[in-house]
């Protein structure tokens, strides 16, 4: 039995102008003083190889992070334990955190790595260092077997004068507006499933989410399809929608580290895909190299 909540997106809904993913590592010690986290920095990567697992947290949310059969799997879960064992850690030890709680316990020191497909977004940057993107969330359509209106984008939904489907609170609302789609053509829904059976059921013509999401919504729906992924734009801006993991304030060395193991994955395309292909993860979600965090905590 897969033991994980359908898809919620929460690290995306924030995102105005800015998801499975990795864990968060629990602290080196739960009474980790601020002295201690203050220097983590000069010997965080040290402590790991030495005791030879990290601890991570996990919002249990597919395809980024979540248990299924008692096992830790997803995309995070996937490429951050191919990273730690290259950094000479081995063992990923997980424990589930409310998507809520994830900041806050990093931030208290009870987990080293957020690995939630989290976004990064200068709010959170705030808050705790993140990796450079480990993904990119392209836009998607879902839409009935065959895509019988020809939809490929935004642009192409509003030229056909379709009505589409989005979450409640998420971010394709905007990106809908700023494609010139009518309000009345824009219908919310509350849940991923509610827009699959609003497209089988004829009550809108696509339901527009991230493709990585919709991919393995696609999994458990049968009679729909899921368009080739897109960027769309804000104000002549793309929106890459990126997440990657993240880690405490103090832990340069363990980021720096990782990010330098994650470029060689992001590098390689084919092998990328290879490892995250069974999370819904393609070519299309491999971030751009010009992509970098620095530039996204600015905004």
């Amino acid at each position: 039995m897969t033991e994980f909540p359908h898809l919620s997106r929460r690290g995306f809904l924030t995102r105005t102008a800015a998801v499975g993913g990795t864990l968060a590592v629990s602290g080196f010690l739960a009474a980790c003083s601020k002295t201690d986290s203050g220097t983590e920095g000069k010997g965080g990567l040290a402590k790991l190889k030495k005791q030879g697992f990290v601890r991570v947290a996990y919002a249990n949310e597919a395809p980024y992070g979540y248990k299924e059969g008692g096992k830790l799997k997803g995309e995070a879960p996937t490429l951050h334990a191919e990273i730690f064992k290259a950094l000479g850690v081995d063992e990923l030890r997980p424990s589930f955190s409310e998507w809520d709680g994830l900041i806050p316990g990093l931030q208290a020191g009870k987990y080293d790595v957020i690995s939630a497909g989290m976004a990064i977004t200068p709010e959170r940057c705030a808050k705790a260092l993140f990796s450079e993107p480990e993904f990119i969330s392209p836009t998607a359509m879902m839409v009935k077997k065959g895509n019988p209106k020809n939809l490929t984008d935004l642009a192409s939904a509003k030229k056909a004068g379709v009505t589409i489907g989005i979450m409640s609170g998420a971010v394709e609302k905007s990106y809908a507006e700023g494609a010139g789609i009518a309000g009345d053509k824009i219908k919310t829904l509350q849940k991923p499933q509610d827009g699959a059976d609003a497209v089988k059921g004829g009550r809108i013509d696509a339901f527009v989410l991230t493709g990585i999401s919709l991919r393995w919504l696609a999994k458990t729906n049968s009679g729909l399809e899921v368009t080739e992924p897109f960027v769309p734009a804000l104000d002549g801006e793309k929106q890459y929608s990126p997440g990657g993991a993240v880690f405490r304030k103090g832990s340069e060395e363990v980021r720096d580290a990782f990010n330098r193991e994650l470029k060689k994955i992001t590098s390689d395309r084919a092998h990328y895909v290879e490892l995250l292909k069974p999370y819904g993860f393609g070519d299309s979600e491999v971030p751009p190299a010009s992509l970098k965090t620095s530039a996204l905590c600015k905004g």
